[in-house]
């Protein structure tokens, strides 16, 4: 068994790997710019909404009270008549840049703390570079990636979008996988 506390050092790699990498994914690669379209009337859109101040929040419209709810006639009716969305409302002003990297730098750190634990607790010190590669990039993987498909599945982001996140998790499961081979103590 290989403890977290002596993994601390490919922890931190792969967390600062990923960081860069999904930096030059979103800052130089830019295949993401295609992810959300624009509104059609988007001034308009945002002059009427702009007078409720909806509150930052995920939102859903028609909004059911619950279940029984949504067989309601009434609802059904406002689902036939739309429009139907999910939406989130960000503070005015926009992006908090600084504060979402700091989260992202510290879910890169919680992906690789599971993927020492769960690879510690497989694999033992001395382990083959393909071995642990194999292992940590596959939890890496599984934290990045493929619990993004539920955004297709049940708020219906569109496919190609969850698909090249879902590739970017694929990426930074491989830099992990990586890190932790390279590192993996002897």
């Amino acid at each position: 068994m290989v403890t977290v506390i002596s993994l601390w050092l490919p922890i931190l790699v792969a967390a600062v790997l990923v960081f860069v990498a999904s930096s030059v994914i979103h800052m130089v690669l830019n295949y993401h710019m295609s992810d959300f379209a624009k509104l059609p009337n988007e001034d308009a859109v945002m002059d009427a909404l702009r007078k409720f101040d909806i509150p930052p929040g995920d939102y859903v419209m028609p909004c059911p009270a619950d279940s029984k709810d949504m067989r309601s006639p009434e609802f059904v009716a406002k689902t036939e008549r739309g429009p139907v969305g999910f939406f989130t409302i960000l503070l005015h002003g926009g992006w908090q840049m600084g504060s979402s990297l700091a989260q992202w730098f510290a879910y890169c750190l919680l992906v690789g703390i599971f993927a020492a634990y769960l690879t510690g607790r497989a694999i033992g010190p001395g382990a083959g570079h393909l071995e642990v590669f194999r292992f940590a990039g596959t939890v890496a993987f599984v934290g990045y990636g493929l619990a993004l498909l539920q955004n297709s599945i049940w708020m219906k982001r569109s496919w190609s979008a969850t698909g090249k996140s879902v590739f970017d998790g694929l990426v930074y499961g491989l830099l992990t996988a990586g890190t932790f081979g390279w590192l993996w103590p002897g």
